[in-house]
């Protein structure tokens, strides 16, 4: 079972979206041009480590949070802005929730974040 912090006493279960492993990611990479933004971003696996830390520390709120997180990370940025305006009181009605609950499923994979698009529709 990794431990909190993941980067002190589980860093070689870390890996960025490119691969590197945690410990490769340093100024001097940076500064050298081999470690760029891409590498900066959370993986879906790494949010996924911090939910079951949550969960042995009984935080099943937590821990279901990272998971929605954890869908969202292939999720492009425009769309997450979509259904965070849409989920705004009074911004889309029910069908419109249910499309976008559909399409986090269809096109992402993301049932955790579906559902809670679907819960805020009645």
């Amino acid at each position: 079972m990794p431990e909190y912090p993941l980067s002190e006493k589980s860093p070689e279960l870390l890996r960025t979206p490119s691969g590197k492993r945690f410990d490769e990611i340093t100024l001097d990479a940076v500064m050298a041009g081999t470690v760029g933004m891409e590498d900066l971003r959370v993986t879906a696996e790494a949010l996924e480590l911090q939910a079951q830390v949550a969960e042995e520390a009984n935080r099943p709120q937590l821990a279901e949070n990272l998971r929605r997180a954890a869908e969202l990370v292939g999720v492009p940025e425009d769309t997450i802005l979509e259904i965070y305006r849409a989920l705004r009181p009074g911004r889309a009605d029910k069908q419109a929730l249910h499309a976008l609950a559909d399409r986090l499923v269809t096109s992402y994979g993301a049932h955790r974040c579906a559902a809670l698009v679907r819960e805020a529709a009645g």
